[in-house]
């Protein structure tokens, strides 16, 4: 299982879903492995130049690895991942990288933030460039940083008006944990990535549709739709309702994260899926 990319992304947001199937071992026998992405979470963040290749080859080489905690799984790999976790590891198998027993999407993206706002003119990506060396300089990035991300009002608001369908669940134990991420060592280094689009697997819906096309009829994929999603994001996810290479479509409640704000209808069609291709 792996998180889904933001600049408060952590392992957290899986654990009530791993709990929940690991639970019916009587029934499955499954064990979860629940890892953060490089410069994230709990992970070191290196000041690295962070785009999304770098983190496909993390995904490839912690699954293919021989000191892998997946590397014994006798050809049961499941990934399970959230937004542009999802779609990388989508990529990653379209590209013969991995070859898991199947992949599945909870409410999958890859448009960062401020593309899918503003768009990926010439004049835009100046200016994200501008940003991005902003954020990662020594002084005036953490300033920055500060004021766009690692405060918890700001956090408030991005769970309440778009990660979360109901800001009621949005806890102050919830901000909390994730202010407490921002202050790690080196944490302002993948948002500056993801904020301005280089964390995107696509530049394109045409492209998004053709890396779930290239695993038609080889790995099964299923797709984990929300009900509340924002309205572009809702769209993305919708024009893979009945695409080739879309194994299974359900729709679960939530918005972009429903593995933490409804983990149990999630672990649910999870469950499900993993009962149909893992005997």
């Amino acid at each position: 299982m792996i998180p889904t990319i933001s600049d408060v992304s952590t392992v957290e947001e899986w654990r009530e879903v791993a709990k929940d199937i690991v639970a019916r071992k009587g029934e499955s026998g499954y064990r979860a492995t629940i890892v953060d992405w490089p410069g994230l979470g709990y992970s070191d963040r290196p000041s690295l130049n962070y785009n999304a290749d770098v983190m496909e080859n993390f995904l490839v080489q912690l699954i293919r690895s021989p000191n892998s905690p997946v590397a014994n799984t006798g050809g049961e790999l499941v990934v399970v991942g959230g937004g542009h976790a999802a779609t990388i590891a989508v990529r990653a198998a379209g590209k013969g990288l991995i070859r898991p027993s199947g992949i599945a999407t909870v409410a999958p993206t890859w448009a960062g933030p401020l593309p899918i706002v503003f768009g990926r003119g010439s004049d835009m990506e100046t200016r994200y460039g501008l940003l991005r060396g902003t954020l990662r300089a020594p002084a005036i990035g953490w300033m920055m940083y500060n004021v766009l991300v690692s405060n918890e009002k700001s956090i408030q608001s991005q769970y309440t008006s778009h990660v979360y369908a109901n800001p009621e669940n949005v806890t102050p134990d919830i901000v909390e944990s994730r202010y407490e991420l921002t202050k790690r060592k080196g944490a302002r280094y993948v948002p500056a990535a993801f904020l301005t689009g280089l964390l995107d697997p696509v530049q394109s819906r045409e492209e998004f549709l053709q890396l779930f096309a290239k695993l038609d009829g080889d790995i099964p994929v299923l797709v984990v739709s929300t009900t509340n999603a924002p309205k572009r994001s809702k769209a993305e996810m919708e024009a893979l309702r009945g695409a080739k290479g879309v194994t299974e479509f359900v729709e679960v409640p939530g918005a972009l994260l429903p593995q933490e704000e409804y983990p149990s209808p999630v672990a649910e069609e999870l469950y499900s899926f993993l009962k149909e291709i893992v005997k």
